[in-house]
């Protein structure tokens, strides 16, 4: 038996379970549920024979069996001692403290500009044609759980958690992106639209999403989670796969939006709830077009053996205190596949899986002697993220890996990071930090991105550095020109991870030069986030990496010293760049352009509610931010925010002339159709800041280019 305190993790548990024991409450004890979940984060927990116990006083325990997939998707498998059982506030508490079990999302929805028409009261004579810039790709920022096989998807095995991610592009309508490969279809089939037992679903999806919109933040405790994951529910048994994925994420990210450590979770629980609304409004309409339904996706067994070379190892560390490894690696064609080790843990978790055992059935290795060899596979099964998975008939073997500088790996760095970036974030395609996404419907993860730089000074925890010239942009008879001013940021800050204090030590050698891989940061324009450096070929002025490493450092994992530097580092050769205040194309696209002022409104609503929502539009400050916009030629953005502030601190009167209350539904239309122009707005500002990455489109809001200008 073994016994911890909030170190050890809970089995996930599936959604119906949760939102039963809750609607089973009394009045009174749902009053008192918030507190009692909070509480039961510091209980003690036991785990003995595969069961879990929470003692919750004296006369109360509550005891969690898990079903063979590990996790709670029976009421019966949660029992309390106590005499209200199982209509208890103990039994509730405990169930809201454990991670939400959900399975794989289907791909997300496109939102084009012709949302804002049918999404907001403004008609079309507030948006003038070509106004709303094209869409493109809007993320959201958070890692995957993990660790066992793809089971079926049916209700009772629930096993992986995920997070959605954003999509937006330019299309003549509202669609979404092709969820995988589906059945034939006749093309004289029409599409008949959702069910009534859809359309049911959907209606109720939006209903719970609008009360959370209007709470906020710090208004949505358990009941209303309760109510999302019971809305989430009936849309998986209507098989809505894509509303019920949207549903799931918002509550993963409400759950953790407290976190000091992962600031982007405000803009992963905006992204989530704009989809999950854009979604449930399109299906409670009745829109026909197929894809909204979403589809489960199918994992696929490559022909023949799998040659993968080991690239790097990266921590994870996700909602519901996930925690572990993903080592990445390419093979010979340059298709990327992962092999990775998340499950509850948190922080402490990811610090120690990076030389933790791996297993692919019988083959046995850790992950530090996979990440620098590779793996012969042989009956291969992998996901449509490039997830290796150990099924059945799989059969691994350790094989000799390959440097940075050879072959498929070499690949990587071998175009300028404008080029990679215009692959990376086209206008179409969804933008996936997490590497999780289909790459260009090969059903394969998203590649890492790598360069050549040289350091210039360091900036807080980021390092601002240039892209080392590349030859063959070069004209005949002139030396090549250097690279745009780039940044490097930690793809973790936690105090667990080495990724700060190695980013220190880089940022304390200016004129260092280094091969970098990482992730371009998708609101953080022209910034990477650093997950492997190494030596740069040809030049002095590099690391010296022991021979055991070969040839690269994991910055989540291995620790710089200074014998891994050279001991006289000449300054750096590259064209200064300007003062580190002049960074601002490192910064949001959003941050030098009057669309922050929309972001504001949009998150503030978010994370304050309603309430909040309508007293920061109330004095000259809103009224000012209006004027900026529709100086700026934003006029529809100057428009959205006006309306959004004048439904929030609206309300009806009944027959009587008294307050009956907020229109949740008016209120949750207005904010999607300002959170839809703000997507596609930053979106145009992204695509145009690379230098030699056209945007897609020069206008953003009038025709006028001026949002493009200012970013």
């Amino acid at each position: 038996m073994t016994q911890s305190g909030t170190t050890t993790p809970l089995p996930p548990v599936a959604p119906k379970v949760f939102a039963s024991a809750v609607e089973s409450l009394t009045t009174r004890l749902r009053g008192r549920l918030d507190a009692a979940v909070e509480a039961m984060t510091a209980a003690p927990v036991t785990v003995e024979g595969g069961m879990f116990g929470v003692r919750c006083g004296e006369d109360a325990l509550v005891t969690l069996a898990p079903d063979p997939s590990g996790a709670i998707t029976d009421a019966e498998q949660a029992r309390c001692t106590c005499l209200l059982a199982p209509r208890c506030l103990h039994r509730a508490a405990v169930l809201g403290t454990c991670p939400v079990a959900v399975t794989e999302p289907a791909r997300p929805v496109d939102i084009a500009p012709s949302a804002l028409s049918r999404l907001s009261g403004l008609g079309a004579a507030a948006e003038p044609a070509g106004a709303v810039p094209p869409a493109g790709p809007e993320v959201s920022a958070g890692p995957d759980r993990i660790a066992e096989p793809d089971r079926p998807t049916d209700e009772t095995r629930l096993t992986e958690q995920v997070s959605p991610t954003e999509q937006v592009s330019p299309t003549e309508r509202i669609r979404l992106a092709d969820p995988g490969p589906e059945p034939a279809r006749d093309p004289t089939d029409a599409p008949t639209g959702p069910t009534a037992a859809q359309i049911r679903a959907a209606a109720g999806l939006w209903t719970a999403a609008a009360a959370v919109l209007s709470a906020g933040t710090a208004g949505t405790g358990a009941v209303l989670q309760a109510e999302l994951l019971r809305a989430a529910h009936t849309a998986r048994l209507t098989g809505l796969h894509r509303a019920e994925a949207a549903a799931l994420g918002v509550v993963r990210c409400l759950r953790t939006a407290h976190d000091p450590y992962s600031p982007g979770r405000l803009t992963e629980l905006v992204t989530a709830l704009r989809e999950l609304l854009l979604v449930a409004h399109l299906l409670k309409a009745g829109d026909p077009e197929p894809a909204l339904i979403g589809a489960v996706r199918r994992n696929h067994r490559p022909d023949g053996s799998l040659r993968l070379y080991g690239v790097c190892r990266e921590p994870v560390i996700g909602a519901d205190d996930l925690g572990g490894v993903v080592t990445h690696l390419l093979d010979d064609d340059g298709r990327w596949y992962t092999l990775r080790d998340v499950q509850p843990g948190g922080p402490a978790r990811a610090r120690r899986a990076g030389t933790a055992l791996v297993a692919i059935r019988s083959f046995l290795s850790d992950h530090f002697r996979v990440s620098r060899g590779g793996l012969i596979i042989s009956g291969a099964t992998v996901s449509q993220e490039g997830r290796l998975l150990a099924e059945r008939g799989v059969r691994a073997t350790f094989a000799a890996g390959r440097p940075w500088t050879e072959a498929a790996p070499a690949t990587v760095f071998a175009r300028p990071l404008a080029e990679s970036a215009a692959v990376r974030f086209p206008a179409s395609l969804v933008a996936d930090p997490e590497g999780t996404g289909d790459h260009e419907g090969t059903g394969y993860a998203r590649p890492l991105i790598g360069c050549d730089v040289e350091i210039t000074a360091a900036d807080g925890e980021d390092l601002l550095v240039r892209e080392l010239p590349c030859g063959r942009h070069a004209f005949a008879g002139c030396p090549p020109l250097p690279g745009p001013p780039v940044r490097l940021a930690p793809a973790h800050s936690h105090p667990a991870l080495a990724h700060t204090a190695n980013l220190r030590q880089l940022g304390a050698r200016p004129g260092l030069r280094i091969r970098v891989l990482g992730r371009l940061d998708p609101d953080r324009v022209t910034t990477l986030r650093a997950l492997a450096v190494g030596p740069v070929p040809g030049t002095e002025a590099t690391l010296r990496l022991p021979d055991d490493w070969q040839g690269r450092a994991d910055l989540g994992y291995d620790l710089l010293f200074s014998d891994h530097f050279p001991p006289d580092i000449p300054p750096p050769s590259l064209p200064s760049p300007p003062a580190p205040s002049s960074y601002a194309s490192c910064a949001a696209p959003s941050a030098d352009s009057p669309l922050w002022r929309v972001r504001r409104l949009v998150e503030l609503a978010v994370t304050g509610g309603r309430r909040i929502a309508a007293e920061s539009t109330r004095g000259n400050d809103h009224d000012g931010h209006a004027a900026v916009l529709r100086r700026s030629g934003l006029v529809t953005g100057s428009d959205l925010i006006t309306a959004l502030g004048a439904v929030a601190g609206r309300r009806s009167l009944d027959v009587f002339g008294r307050h009956s209350g907020a229109d949740p539904d008016r209120y949750a239309t207005q904010w999607l159709a300002t959170a839809v122009y703000l997507a596609a707005a930053e979106t145009n500002l992204r695509h145009g800041t690379w230098p030699g990455h056209e945007p897609t489109s020069t206008a953003t809001d009038t025709g006028t280019g001026t949002a493009t200008g200012d970013s």
